[in-house]
C-alpha cells in the first residue's frame, strides 16, 4: 500500500512527554477521504492512553479523536463527500461493517472489534492507528461526519467524543419534556450533558461538589443546582428524578444518587472511575431502578447529534492551545484546570516545521 509521511505529536513511552515526530499515513483507497486537520480536542482518554494508564498502549502513540478538518482529496469511489467539505472524525475510523451491531448502526459495539482512531490495529498499514494530533488523517468515508455550517469548527471538535458520549444515553433513555434529569459533575462531559438535556426539553438539575460552579451550571442551562455535599439539599430530591447522567470519574457514593431516582428511574454512568463503585441491592430493588453504563454512539447517531447541536447552536466551552502546550495541558487536565475542554489549533504544528 502507498504511504506518505506526515508530522504529528505523540509519545514514545508512558513516562515520556509528547513531542513532534513523523508518522505514516496511507494514501487514499477508493473509499477514503484525506483530511487536513484544523482542530483536535483533548480528551482525558488521550492522557490515559499516552501514559498507559489503561494498559495496552502501543508506542509510538499519537492521541486525538475529536477531529475537525477540511477534505483535501478523495478516493475514486467516494460518493458522500467532496474536496473542501468541513468534516469530523470521532472515536472510530473503521469496523467490520458486517456484524449484527454494525448493521444496526452500533459500530461502537462491533463484534470483532471496532477500529479506534488511535492505538488500535491498523488493517491497512499493519501498525497501530494514529490520531488527530497530526497534520492529516485518511479515513473511510463511512466513518466521516458532516459538520453543521453554523457551528464554530473549533468548539465543535469536542462534540465528536464529549458530545456523543452524553447525547447517546440521553437519547437512549428518552430524555425530553416532562422529564426531570440530573447531571452529576460539571466538567468536560457534564457541561455538554447540561446543554444537550436542556435543549431536549428536560428540566435539568446539576449536581456539583463546588459552590463556585453554581453560576456556571446556571449559565450552561441548569434549572436547579445542588451541592452534593449538603445532605439537606440532596434529601430534597429523593425520589424526584426520572434519569441521572453520571459524568464523574472519581470515586463517589453511587447509592446517594440512586436514591434520587423515581420508581423505574435509571442512572447511566459515562464517567470511568478507576475502582469499582459498590451498589447496595436495596438502592435498586426498592424502586425497580436501573444502574446502567453508556459510551459513544454509532456513526449515524453521532451525525444525528451533530445535526441536533447545529439546530440548537450547541458547542463545547473551550480553551484553545498550540500543540507545543500539550504536555502543560495534560498536567492542567489532571488538576481539573480547564473550562471545559482544551482544543488544539493544528496550524501550530504546521507553523513549527
Amino acid at each position: 500500500m502507498s504511504e506518505t509521511q506526515v508530522q504529528a505529536y505523540g509519545t514514545e513511552a508512558a513516562q515520556a512527554p509528547l513531542n513532534q515526530l513523523t508518522i505514516k499515513r496511507r494514501k487514499n483507497t477508493p473509499h477514503d477521504v484525506e483530511i487536513d486537520i484544523l482542530f483536535c480536542g483533548v480528551c482525558h482518554s488521550d492522557l490515559h492512553t499516552a501514559r498507559n494508564e489503561w494498559h495496552g498502549t502501543v508506542y509510538p502513540c499519537v492521541p486525538g479523536h475529536e477531529i475537525v478538518g477540511k477534505i483535501i482529496s478523495v478516493g475514486d469511489h467516494v460518493s458522500k463527500f467532496k474536496v473542501g467539505d468541513t468534516v469530523g472524525v470521532g472515536c472510530l475510523v473503521d469496523s467490520c461493517q458486517e456484524c449484527q451491531y454494525c448493521r444496526e448502526g452500533l459500530e461502537q459495539f462491533c463484534e470483532p472489534g471496532a477500529t479506534q482512531t488511535y492505538n488500535s490495529p491498523d488493517k491497512h498499514l499493519q501498525t497501530q492507528t494514529y490520531g488527530g494530533y497530526s497534520e492529516r488523517i485518511v479515513v473511510d468515508e463511512n466513518f466521516v461526519l458532516r459538520i453543521p455550517e453554523k457551528l464554530d469548527p473549533a468548539a465543535t471538535a469536542p462534540l465528536l467524543c464529549a458530545g456523543i458520549t452524553t447525547y447517546s444515553p440521553l437519547r437512549h433513555w428518552n430524555v425530553g419534556p416532562g422529564k426531570k434529569v440530573g447531571i452529576v459533575g460539571i466538567g468536560g462531559l457534564g457541561h455538554m450533558g447540561i446543554k444537550i438535556a436542556k435543549a431536549m426539553g428536560a428540566h435539568v438539575v446539576a449536581f456539583t461538589t463546588s459552590e463556585s460552579k453554581f453560576a456556571e451550571a446556571k449559565r450552561l442551562g441548569a434549572d436547579e443546582v445542588v451541592l452534593s455535599k449538603d445532605a439537606g439539599q440532596m434529601a430534597a430530591f429523593q425520589g424526584k428524578l426520572h434519569f441521572i447522567l453520571d459524568a464523574v470519574s472519581a470515586q463517589h457514593d453511587i447509592n446517594e444518587y440512586l436514591s434520587l431516582l423515581r420508581v423505574d428511574g435509571s442512572l447511566a454512568l459515562v464517567g470511568a472511575p478507576e475502582f469499582p463503585l459498590p451498589v447496595a441491592a436495596f438502592s435498586l430493588i426498592g424502586g425497580r431502578k436501573s444502574f446502567a453504563g453508556s459510551m459513544i454512539g454509532g456513526i449515524a447517531e453521532t451525525q444525528e447529534m451533530l445535526d441536533f447541536c447545529g439546530e440548537h447552536n450547541i458547542v463545547a466551552d473551550i480553551e484553545m492551545i498550540d500543540i507545543q502546550k500539550i504536555n502543560e495541558a495534560y498536567e492542567r487536565l489532571l488538576k481539573g484546570d480547564v473550562r471545559y475542554r482544551f482544543v488544539i489549533d493544528m496550524k501550530s504544528l504546521k507553523s513549527s516545521q
